[in-house]
């Protein structure tokens, strides 16, 4: 175990999930993996694991920048992909965005609104060329962020398989290390990179190594009391956690329906 009750990714755990990529792809039928990447940690720690799972050949990076995507992730994403050996496009997504932003009266200063564009476009992009390619679209939230319902519903949400819904963002970056990630991704700060200055951590309140361990208290069933007083966070910090992830489960549950059972006439 490591801080607060987590568990320690194992060589193991890693060899699960390349099996599970492997054998959700081969039960599709599919030809091979599409991932989007933005030089960001879980993405890359994704397109190696499907690397590792199915080969490079079969996967495909897709980068697809905005007006606010640092030019360095350019270089570092293609850098990425060639070491590794999958296929590798970038598609700007910045004209769509505008004219989105255009037909629905976004206001510049609409980070939220933009955002969730940004998030949609880069799905479209995915789900279009997975069409083209035969390819299933491979998702690179983890728990920590699911959990939190930090995604956007039918944008970055939407995915055909996700290897790291199980995975708190501190083991994510156990897996990294263990895969040989390099360095300068793994200590980047996290980002969804959707308008200057966002950050993962600034918008939670709260950085990732502790709010994991409040997220497995709370996977574990334990009060804000026990929780706060086991992890040293604040009772009112835990409780704000707790409330954050009831509101989100929308996001993460089936769209609800009537339970109607309709008659013959």
């Amino acid at each position: 175990m490591v801080s607060g009750g987590i568990h320690a990714i194992k060589r193991s755990d890693i060899g699960a999930i390349v099996r599970f990529i492997k054998n959700t792809l081969n039960r599709s039928g599919c030809s091979g993996l599409i991932v989007g990447v933005s030089g960001g940690l879980d993405s890359a720690v994704t397109l190696k694991l499907c690397a590792d799972a199915v080969g490079p050949r079969r996967v495909t990076a897709i980068f697809m920048p905005s007006a606010v995507t640092p030019s360095s992730d350019f270089d570092l994403t293609s850098s990425l992909s060639r070491s590794w050996g999958v296929g590798h496009e970038t598609i700007g997504i910045q004209p769509a965005a505008d004219a989105f932003a255009e037909i629905l009266s976004l206001s510049a200063d609409d980070h939220i609104g933009m955002g969730n564009v940004l998030s949609r476009c880069r799905m479209t992009v995915l789900y279009s060329r997975a069409r083209e390619m035969n390819c299933l679209v491979v998702g690179t939230s983890n728990r920590s962020e699911c959990m939190m319902g930090y995604f956007t519903k039918f944008g970055d949400g939407a995915s055909d398989m996700l290897p790291l819904a199980d995975l708190y963002k501190t083991q994510v970056r156990q897996i990294a290390e263990i895969i040989g990630i390099p360095q300068e991704i793994i200590e980047k700060v996290p980002t969804a990179g959707l308008w200057n200055g966002q950050t993962d951590e600034g918008e939670f309140g709260i950085a990732y190594r502790d709010l994991d361990i409040v997220l497995n208290g709370i996977d574990k069933g334990k009060s804000d009391g026990e929780i706060a007083e086991e992890t040293g966070t604040c009772i009112a910090k835990v409780s704000e956690v707790r409330e954050w992830v009831g509101k989100t489960e929308h996001k993460r549950l089936p769209a609800p329906h009537p339970d109607i059972t309709l008659s013959d006439p």
